[in-house]
């Protein structure tokens, strides 16, 4: 999943030229992605979710819903940024396991190089044949933003991406 999200970014770099940046990741980065994983996991009959965002854009998108004071990283308000980040990602990013609604409990976030990955985790789910995800993050800061999802079952993977407006992808297994 991330490394996927790198090859594209470097694929873009790599096709920009030398007029690049002396710092590449001072100036804006040239895409608006995020990348989402949903696994089965059958043995312990759970969904586990992780949502990759660029930092810059996530902060920038929690900015403008709930408070100039968003700071990812600033580890003395990381419970504050905790409930944050799970209440913006609740509010954009939903999924249903064969038509029922999936409770996705929040285990916390990271940052990895240039992105925070959060994480999800839907228990009591023994089979899955059908995921329908809702994914609109980070819609409203860039009319460019697109989503890309994997799901996972059994071993089989599955992908897509939405493109904005797009919010709605649907995988059968």
């Amino acid at each position: 999943m991330v490394s996927l999200l790198y090859k594209w970014l470097l694929a873009f770099v790599l096709m920009t030229g030398p007029e690049k940046p002396a710092v590449p990741w001072a100036a804006a980065h040239p895409i608006f992605l995020s990348v989402t994983q949903i696994e089965h996991n059958a043995k312990e009959k759970t969904l586990e979710v992780s949502c990759k965002l660029f930092t810059d854009d996530f902060e920038k998108t929690l900015r403008q819903h709930y408070s100039d004071k968003i700071e990812l990283l600033n580890e003395p308000a990381k419970k504050q940024m905790n409930i944050i980040v799970n209440d913006y990602i609740q509010k954009h990013f939903s999924i249903k396991a064969d038509g029922k609604p999936v409770i996705l409990q929040f285990i916390g976030f990271e940052q990895e190089e240039e992105g925070i990955i959060s994480y999800f985790q839907a228990s009591n789910i023994a089979s899955v044949k059908k995921i329908t995800v809702f994914n609109n993050l980070l819609y409203e800061y860039k009319t460019e933003q697109m989503g890309i999802i994997h799901a996972i079952v059994n071993g089989n993977r599955k992908s897509t991406r939405l493109n904005n407006p797009d919010a709605n992808a649907e995988f059968e297994f």
